[in-house]
């Protein structure tokens, strides 16, 4: 039996991560979620919006992890929490207080959205996959993200992580969107469905990365990618994943070697950031929270020719205004 002081310890820095499932040991058993939430007891990350289930603060960290790694969004979102407590306070802030409290992280039309998302649910935040979806900037991975981890619902989706993890565990390569929910909704326990993303989430960051450490994973001696062969769980989940784990590709992944079925392979590189129309409008938009400039400043400031045509972008977007010659964050 575990000391008190080791229980109240752990039980203390994860907080509310640690449903009833966690309240006493996890059975010895062979099912991919036991496996996989005895090893998540043990090495969880320790996330600042893990500790709550409030549906606002669960909305403003998916929506800041959205293209962002959790490293950086740790300190924003303790920032952007304690500047803009609740929904109604973020309601009431002009939206360009809103983007100098987000400047940083980037994507700045996401600090519109939840402007928007804020003004518009006035009365909070829906609780259903459908309602949430429906809000400004919200796609099917947030409103299930929402839904699950604020308000408990039983409800599949998938993220980078969670397709490369159960991709890899049942079909042997990371799996697309659709597939991944798919397999999600066949292999998700009936209870503790938050528990069971923050887990498949957690090893998709750690142990199963762009290079997986296939030794050191607790569902390594079952995982299709790890054995490098199909393993009988994969043939109990095709037929969830709805038609699209097609039996060419099954047979393809058959007949590759098993040091092609370990290579990772990387998505095609985008531009190099810096050749980019995001970081001007990123680098025009941080220039703006220190104060008004005209466009020509800004030009000199940035020294890029797309300074003009972004800005121009940029208050089409509502996330720049003029004010006479000059232009401003919305006031």
């Amino acid at each position: 039996m575990r000391r008190g002081s080791e229980k109240k310890n752990t039980e203390g820095r994860l907080g509310p991560q640690r449903s009833a499932a966690y309240g006493g040991r996890v059975g010895k058993s062979y099912t991919v979620s036991a496996r996989l939430l005895a090893h998540y007891r043990r090495t969880a990350r320790d996330l600042p919006w893990r500790r709550t289930h409030d549906p606002y603060a669960v909305l403003v960290s998916e929506v800041m992890l959205q293209q962002t790694q959790a490293s950086r969004v740790t300190p924003a979102f303790d920032r952007f929490i304690r500047r803009f407590p609740t929904l109604s306070a973020l309601a009431a802030a002009p939206l360009g207080a809103v983007l100098r409290e987000w400047s940083g992280l980037g994507y700045n039309r996401r600090a519109r959205d939840l402007h928007r998302i804020a003004r518009v649910a006035t009365h909070g935040l829906p609780s259903t996959v459908a309602e949430l979806d429906a809000l400004p900037g919200v796609g099917a991975y947030t409103a299930g993200a929402v839904a699950c981890f604020a308000f408990g619902r039983r409800v599949a989706f998938a993220d980078t992580n969670i397709r490369r993890v159960l991709g890899r565990f049942f079909i042997g390569r990371p799996a697309t969107e659709r597939e991944a929910v798919a397999l999600d909704e066949a292999a998700m326990p009936k209870r503790n469905a938050d528990l069971w993303h923050h887990a498949l989430m957690d090893l998709g960051a750690t142990l199963c990365g762009r290079t997986p450490r296939c030794g050191d994973c607790p569902l390594r001696t079952t995982c299709r990618f790890a054995l490098g062969h199909a393993g009988p769980a994969a043939t109990s989940l095709r037929a969830a994943a709805g038609g699209s784990l097609r039996r060419a590709a099954r047979q393809r992944e058959a007949q590759r070697s098993a040091a092609g079925r370990h290579q990772t392979v990387r998505d095609a590189r985008p531009a190099a950031y810096r050749d980019t129309d995001r970081r001007v409008r990123g680098a025009i938009v941080r220039a703006l929270t220190r104060g008004d400039r005209t466009i020509g400043a800004l030009a000199k400031e940035i020294g890029d020719e797309r300074v003009g045509r972004l800005t121009e972008a940029l208050v089409a977007d509502g996330l720049v205004e003029r004010a006479g010659r000059r232009v401003r964050l919305p006031s």
